[in-house]
Formats: C-alpha cells, structure tokens, sequence
C-alpha cells in the first residue's frame, strides 16, 4: 500500500511541477523556498531563521519578565482560531 501511496504522490508532484512552470516567477520561488526548507529538515540538524530567532528571544524575554497572557486572552485566542 505505500508503494501506491508514493507513486499517487510522486505523480502529484509532478503534475504540480508542470503547472509551476506557468506561475508567475515569485509563486515559483515561493515554491522553491518551501522545497528548499523541506530539504533541509529530512539531512540534518534544523537552523532557525534571524526571524524565527527573534521571535523566541522576544518570548524567553516575555517570560524572564512574567509577561504572561491572561486565562481570557488565551481562550479568545483559541476561540479565533479554533477549527471549526
């Protein structure tokens, strides 16, 4: 069953390949980021981006200064982003 599981993906990727072609140049390097970012996680060790390093810095900042949301912040939060 994986075998038909791998070659059902491998097709759809080479039909979305195919359809890349026709994107416009920045779809297609947003495609290749993502590609490049999947790479990169399946040989080795993860490196986090200058962004996703300041957005932890900013949180273990948060948290040294007991800046916490409240119980009523964080269950809007999920009732915003709950599925439904």
């Amino acid at each position: 069953m994986e075998m038909w599981y791998n070659a059902v993906m491998t097709k759809t990727l080479q039909d979305l390949l195919k359809q890349a072609e026709t994107w416009p140049e920045e779809a297609q390097q947003e495609l290749a980021d993502a590609a490049f970012e999947i790479a990169e996680s399946l040989h080795g060790d993860y490196q986090a981006t200058a962004e996703e390093l300041a957005g932890i810095e900013r949180g273990l900042d948060d948290a040294r200064n007991k800046r916490f949301a409240t119980e009523n912040q964080v269950k809007a939060t999920f009732t915003k982003f709950r599925r439904a």
